[in-house]
């Protein structure tokens, strides 16, 4: 029989045991050691990763009554309730910052990554979030999360008798998770309406996930009031199809922003000043912010330029294939009139999404362009990712070079606290060699033992009895080197690159001085038969009785698993196609544990790569790296070499006292010089310095009748741009034809029509810079060129200034047109440029040689 309705039964605590509760749904106790303790000490196999919530449900009178009169436990609650009181409440870093910050910044996430005991994340994105809650609790930034309570969440991963990925839906219900309802005055559930095409509604709740100071608001459609359909839209995290995942992106982005609202009524917090849009999914967001501003009486154009002010919008994808992408007509029946944004103008919608700009087809509504057309603020995460988002999305801002496109970047960091082993967190500055030598065999051992139990619960699970399971005893020995890969697996992370060449990963995890132990996990999605079939083949290899004592694949990969993984390496592997990575953030939890790096130089590895942090894999380029085997093939025994000659000896590599100096210099590098750097607390400092003050400064000064005269402006300007050209440059009366000596400073004159725009509305540059083969300007420096005088008989304005050269070899000069206004944040922010009509010769500039 199966029940027709769930209750979950709350033990009643005793007074003076209350403050557990609090503990227990402040999901700070999920990086906080001491309140980790505090439960594991209730939880019946004492284990530190229990879930508190679960720990509470568990405790039946006896034991309540036990622990209300035992004095000492009473004693430790007091003192973990008056920590977290003082957590919560104390000033901290942003407090103590000068000058006028935003009083609160939302944060839009389609997945969060907090604790294991919330499962609402798939990989590396929802990681990533909540690692960015965590450290703006931790550092005072006062933000609210933004995110849906999935009710399958991802999904949980086991393994067929072949190898082959199979996934479960457990039923996650809210009452047995570190969440709470937020109710109306009157104790009513709090719910937002979405309006949907044909008279339908989209009705959710919110819950409120507490990470330390930072509360999580967590839309969930599983309510009584929406029909069967509606009420499946929050069912699992990126599953169904295209009408699915848009009403999902409609429920977090313009829900979303409903949500926030409600919550900042009921509460008492201070509306958001900024908008952080956590990739596309949740890009929809602004659409509601502009339907709200509408309503307060501004035209759409005045409240873009609002909403475009206070937003902050972040890429994490390296490939087109990467963005969410949907049908417009599909996008203007749900957003349209009779559907969830009425009064805004769905043609003007529509074109936010447009991505023939990009080379993309025009039926089709692009999430990233929205968001981008949507933000004045945009950034990649780690530097080669910017550069590389700043190619790929350049078509937005046509006629600047791809490294003027207006998206910054600021490299991702993992949250110490959650991911570092609390014996690395207490070694002393300096530790001795045999200090540090010693720690990591004790985390070695303690993985091995961890991954001993999931090997055996795996194979249980695979059907294998347990007369069969003798061999699991001997899998991995703590004194062999061991090498660590666990993430997703989609193709371009090549989980099976190891197995280019089975016969030699064999010699190397069998070889009888110096072996290779690997520990591998990684979840497909369900969708994704490639990735399964790639999970499938490590697996069967793994089974091979020859290595399976070598390596394993451990499925179901999550953050608890993760806590011991990361420690108990002694390398961790990367190998996905470069530049594809975005920026990779196991490799930084790893690092903080010391844990060595052994990677293609992508995302964040490619900017802070020391030989003194582990390795870089070589790379193919040329012909090589366009034929996908013999790349493979190329990295692969790359790969290979690095370890056998490399990397296994200078683990191997003992003194007398048994103790390998050589790699625990490593160790000691990488806590010292490269810790610091993958935090994310510096991601977060950044974020607030280089993004959200600046940001929530243009929105204070975006008052209604400055929007309406910035979005006069733009018009104006975007409708005179065709007539603006640069009809006349002389560059140095003194200079010879092709030449110049270093440190001439010769006087440029330019003449330029302006199309009815007046001097204040532009800007005039000259732009010098090194030119390659082709004429192009590299490396360049922008020099602004001033009014000198009234316009001639024709009309054209004159400017004038002097160029600097300071530098030798080939030099070239041109010159430019660009709008100029206080509120732009960028001078491509437009995208309008006027360059004169030729490359080179007298009209546009001078190449000196």
């Amino acid at each position: 029989m199966k029940a027709i309705r769930r209750f979950t039964v709350r033990p009643v605590l005793p007074d003076t045991l209350r403050p557990l509760a609090d503990l227990a749904h402040n999901l700070r106790w999920s990086w906080h050691e001491p309140t980790r303790a505090l439960f594991a000490s209730l939880a019946p196999e004492g284990r530190t990763g229990a879930d508190p919530v679960r720990v509470l449900g568990a405790l039946e009178a006896p034991r309540l009554a036990a622990l209300a009169a035992d004095s000492g436990f009473l004693a430790r609650l007091a003192a973990a309730a008056e920590d977290l009181d003082t957590y919560l409440h104390a000033p901290r870093w942003y407090q103590g910052r000068s000058g006028e910050n935003p009083a609160a910044l939302a944060y839009f996430s389609p997945e969060f990554g907090v604790a294991a005991a919330l499962p609402q994340y798939s990989g590396g994105l929802g990681i990533l979030a909540g690692d960015h809650l965590k450290s703006a609790s931790d550092l005072g930034v006062p933000l609210i999360g933004v995110g849906l309570l999935y009710r399958h969440g991802y999904f949980r991963q086991s393994l067929a008798r072949d190898g082959w990925q199979q996934e479960q839906y457990p039923v996650l219900d809210p009452g047995e998770l570190p969440v709470t309802l937020l109710r109306e005055a009157d104790g009513a559930p709090a719910r937002i309406t979405l309006a949907l095409p044909g008279g339908r509604s989209l009705h959710a709740h919110i819950w409120i996930a507490r990470v330390g100071r930072v509360p999580l608001l967590m839309l969930d459609s599983d309510v009584e009031e929406n029909a069967p359909g509606e009420r499946s839209v929050t069912d699992r995290l990126y599953g169904g199809g295209s009408e699915h995942r848009l009403l999902q992106e409609m429920l977090l982005g313009i829900g979303g922003v409903r949500a926030v609202r409600t919550y900042t009524r009921l509460t008492g917090t201070p509306d958001p000043e900024v908008f952080h849009t956590n990739e596309g999914h949740a890009g929809l967001l602004g659409l509601e912010r502009i339907r709200e501003l509408q309503d307060e009486g501004l035209d759409f154009d005045s409240a873009l330029e609002t909403v475009r002010a206070g937003a902050v919008f972040t890429t994490h994808t390296p490939v087109p294939a990467g963005i969410d992408r949907f049908d417009r007509s599909l996008v203007a029946r749900h957003l349209g009139e009779d559907g969830a944004l009425p009064g805004v103008d769905t043609g003007r919608v529509l074109a936010l999404g447009d991505e023939t700009p990009l080379g993309g087809e025009p039926g089709v509504f692009n999430m990233a362009a929205m968001g981008l057309r949507l933000a004045q603020r945009a950034n990649g995460v780690s530097t080669l990712h910017g550069a590389v988002s700043r190619a790929m999305f350049a078509g937005l801002w046509p006629g600047f070079d791809a490294d003027e496109v207006p998206i910054t970047s600021i490299t991702n960091g993992v949250h110490a606290p959650t991911w570092v082993a609390p014996e690395v967190g207490r070694l002393g500055q300096d530790p001795a060699d045999r200090e540090l030598w010693e720690l990591r065999r004790t985390l070695r051992e303690r993985l091995v033992t961890d991954v001993r139990e999931r090997l055996r619960a795996s194979w249980r699970q695979r059907g294998a009895a347990a007369a069969e399971l003798g061999w699991t005893d001997s899998v991995l020995d703590p004194d062999v080197l061991t090498i660590g890969f666990a993430r997703r697996v989609p193709s371009y992370k090549r989980l099976t690159l190891m197995l280019r060449d089975k016969d030699r990963l064999r010699a190397l995890l069998l070889h009888p001085e110096r072996p290779v132990q690997l520990v591998v996990a990684g979840k497909a999605h369900p969708a994704d038969d490639g990735g399964k079939r790639l999970v499938q083949e490590l697996v069967r290899f793994a089974d091979d009785p020859r290595v399976r004592h070598r390596i394993v694949f451990l499925p179901d990969y999550g953050m608890e698993m993760a806590r011991d993984l990361y420690p108990g390496c002694d390398v961790w592997l990367n190998n996905p196609l470069r530049p594809l990575e975005a920026c990779g953030t196991s490799g930084m939890k790893a690092a903080l544990n010391g844990c060595l790096n052994l990677s293609v130089l992508d995302g964040w590895w490619d900017e802070w790569f020391e030989p003194d942090f582990g390795w870089a894999i070589p790379t193919a380029d040329g012909a090589a790296a366009a034929d996908e085997e013999r790349r493979d093939d190329l990295e692969a025994a790359a790969l290979y070499e690095l370890i056998e000659r490399r990397v296994a000896p200078r683990f191997y590599d003992r003194g007398p006292d048994g103790v390998p100096a050589g790699w625990t210099a490593m160790v000691r590098r990488t806590l010292a010089d490269l810790g610091p750097k993958v935090l994310a607390d510096r991601m977060v400092r950044e974020y607030v310095e280089r993004l959200y003050v600046p940001a929530g400064a243009a929105r204070r000064a975006l008052t209604p009748d400055r929007a309406r005269e910035l979005a006069a402006w733009k018009a104006r300007v975007r409708e005179a741009w065709p007539k603006v050209s640069v009809d006349h440059v002389e560059i140095g009366d003194d200079l010879a034809e092709t030449d110049a000596e270093l440190g001439a400073t010769p006087v440029v004159r330019v003449g330029v029509s302006l199309g009815g725009l007046s001097p204040d509305d532009v800007e005039v540059q000259a732009v010098t810079g090194r030119v390659g083969t082709d004429d192009t300007l590299v490396d360049t420096r922008t020099a602004t060129l001033k009014p000198a005088g009234g316009p001639d008989l024709e009309g054209r304005q004159p400017y004038a200034g002097t160029l600097e050269l300071d530098r030798t070899g080939p030099f070239g000069c041109t010159v430019r047109v660009l709008p100029a206004h206080p509120l732009l944040a960028h001078p491509a922010e437009l995208g309008l440029v006027a360059l004169p009509e030729e490359t080179t010769g007298e009209g546009a500039g001078v190449l000196l040689r």
